[in-house]
């Protein structure tokens, strides 16, 4: 079993997701000898289809199927030294903190997934949405903030919550988030990003109608 976990690669779409759901999430767990990592993923029962995907993507890692705890559903991995790296850079100790090199590993899979597994939206009526980084510090959260900022030229700001901080991405940056992540966002999760605004022309045919 070991042999086999020694094996396993890691691919450039699960790497992606990876770094997406343990800026959610999703958690990474050191084994004993300290020399391998298994990933964790639990979600509540109505993102039923979510976690699914995501075993179906991690599914060659998995030992067993996913299990029910109360009112959440979770799967974990085996333990493998793949995950070493990540689990070196996501966590100090037990603590999750943001790696120095997250500005190149920010890809539009990534922050998609980050997005689905801990985004939400500012209201029904709002174009603007959350990412929801109140575990981490300040000045990790504005890193984030600035990298969303610079590399997809995101309109964001901090928002302070009664614990850590959140990122709130401004409506008038919606077009441009919806291009960057939407077609990553699975069926079952898009209730969770605005819906897209009508175009100029729709608007004058329903005037006109």
């Amino acid at each position: 079993m070991k042999k086999r976990n020694n094996k396993l690669k890691i691919t450039k779409i699960q790497r992606e997701i990876l770094i997406g759901i343990i800026l959610g999430d999703g958690h990474l767990e050191q084994s004993l000898n300290k020399f391998s990592y298994r990933l964790k993923i639990e979600q509540s029962e109505k993102k039923k289809e979510y976690i699914e995907h995501l075993y179906e993507i991690f599914k060659d890692w998995t030992i067993s199927g996913i299990k029910k705890n109360r009112n959440n559903l979770y799967f974990q991995t085996k333990y493998s030294k793949s995950l070493l790296f990540f689990g070196r850079q996501f966590y100090d100790k037990k603590k999750k903190i943001i790696p120095k090199l997250i500005h190149r590993w920010l890809t539009p899979r990534t922050i998609a997934y980050w997005y689905m597994d801990d985004g939400s939206m500012k209201s029904k009526q709002s174009k603007g949405v959350f990412f929801n980084t109140q575990g981490f510090t300040f000045n990790e959260v504005l890193k984030l903030s600035s990298i969303l900022n610079n590399k997809y030229e995101l309109k964001t700001k901090l928002r302070k919550q009664k614990i850590g901080y959140q990122i709130y991405v401004s409506g008038y940056s919606y077009e441009n988030l919806r291009n960057i992540i939407y077609p990553f966002l699975i069926d079952s999760m898009q209730y969770k990003f605005p819906l897209h605004r009508k175009s100029i022309k729709q608007v004058k045919f329903n005037k006109n109608a």
